[in-house]
């Protein structure tokens, strides 16, 4: 059996899937270790997991659009942490001696000291973000990532290394090639579709107020700035507000909101995925993890994007026919009104969700990526 090393970022969409993979690994007698922020990972890994603590640098350009969003992801937020969790890794892997170093797409430092050790490496990317090389149209923007992929590689005492975001060993990819429109890729690439498995159940909810009279919608725009958040979870309340004969909404809201009507539950966690069965549509900010949840059980959306990948994700679910695409922050109550009754009476949209749902489950999922890090591992 083999020894696996999960880097992985302070978020959790970034852990949900790597927690999945890793569970199957260890049903399979392997052994697994982390290395990331202790108090991120211990509440979804359980007290038995063995984590090598990089504490954690908090990521504060979540409102950001466009390039700013991308000059703010790399220079706040990828460069600085990589720097800050490069000394943790590195120790991490002094002590566990993995056989293979599983890495997040942008946390660096597990690419750059595996490379370091001469380990083979594989990279979870559990965003699209640049799946496909979505910069390729924009060289200016480009260099100037690999600029600073340069600098850090020189930093780590690797000039000239390989591109630390895609390991040249293994990259899987928490989607399916059916939803990125049969792109080409190479063959170490692995899409295995979302990788889910069952969760902390430190979350209570109200299972016994879902009117089975009613069609069920959630809204959710993942963890952005409570500013930016409360702003479209105003609008969405005031467009289901006059659905309440025939809509029971779900709110993930931060913070309550004025005057909100009893078949609106406004909460500020839910189990999602124990509750992605029940719903007839989801309104999102198009996280891939939260379109992946949604389309794994055949639930069409309402995506409305806002930043990074979610642009890339919001195109491909309307390219499929899953769902209705509306402007984050010019959608109008009316307009998000109109979409979600299209969700729930038209039904195209939940037919091509459920041909999404089918290619997710023959991509294989958790056990699927599992297999090609054990694979990676005996090579």
């Amino acid at each position: 059996m083999s020894r696996f090393l999960f880097v992985t970022l302070p978020l959790a969409g970034h852990i949900n899937p790597p927690a999945a993979v890793a569970r199957v690994l260890a049903e399979h007698g392997h052994e697994v270790a982390w290395s990331g922020s202790e108090a991120r990972l211990r509440p979804w890994l359980g007290p038995d997991a063995v984590v090598y603590s990089t504490g954690m640098r908090l990521f504060r350009g979540q409102p950001d659009t466009g390039f700013t969003a991308v000059k703010s992801l790399w220079e706040g937020f990828i460069v600085p942490f990589t720097r800050f969790t490069l000394p943790s890794v590195e120790k991490a892997v002094r002590d566990y001696q993995p056989d293979v170093v599983v890495t997040d797409q942008h946390a660096l430092a597990g690419a750059l000291v595996a490379q370091r050790h001469g380990l083979p490496w594989a990279t979870f990317c559990t965003s699209t973000i640049e799946l496909g090389e979505p910069f390729r149209g924009l060289p200016k923007v480009d260099a100037w990532i690999r600029g600073h992929l340069a600098g850090l590689s020189a930093e780590a005492g690797l000039p000239g290394a390989p591109d630390p975001r895609f390991s040249p060993y293994l990259v899987i990819a928490f989607t399916s090639a059916f939803f990125l429109g049969d792109r080409s890729f190479p063959d170490h690439y692995a899409l295995v579709g979302p990788a889910l498995s069952a969760r902390p159940a430190a979350v209570n909810f109200p299972w016994d107020r879902l009117d089975p009279a009613r069609r069920h919608v959630l809204v959710t725009v993942g963890t952005m700035a409570d500013d930016v958040a409360m702003d479209f979870y105003d609008r969405a309340v005031q467009a289901l507000r006059p659905l309440g004969d025939s809509v029971q909404a779900i709110v993930i809201a931060p913070a309550a909101l004025p005057d909100t009507p009893e078949h609106i539950l406004l909460l500020p966690r839910v189990p999602q995925l124990e509750l992605m069965p029940h719903l007839d549509a989801v309104v999102c900010h198009a996280g891939l993890n939260t379109v992946s949840e949604a389309l794994s059980c055949g639930v069409p959306l309402v995506v409305a994007p806002h930043t990074r990948d979610q642009p890339i994700n919001g195109a491909e679910v309307v390219r499929i026919g899953a769902g209705i695409r509306l402007h984050f922050h010019r959608a109008r109550p009316d307009q998000l009104r109109a979409a979600v009754l299209a969700l729930l009476t038209d039904p195209e949209y939940r037919a091509a969700a459920g041909r999404v749902r089918d290619s997710f489950a023959a991509a294989g999922g958790a056990p699927a990526a599992a297999a090609r890090l054990a694979q990676l591992a005996a090579a």
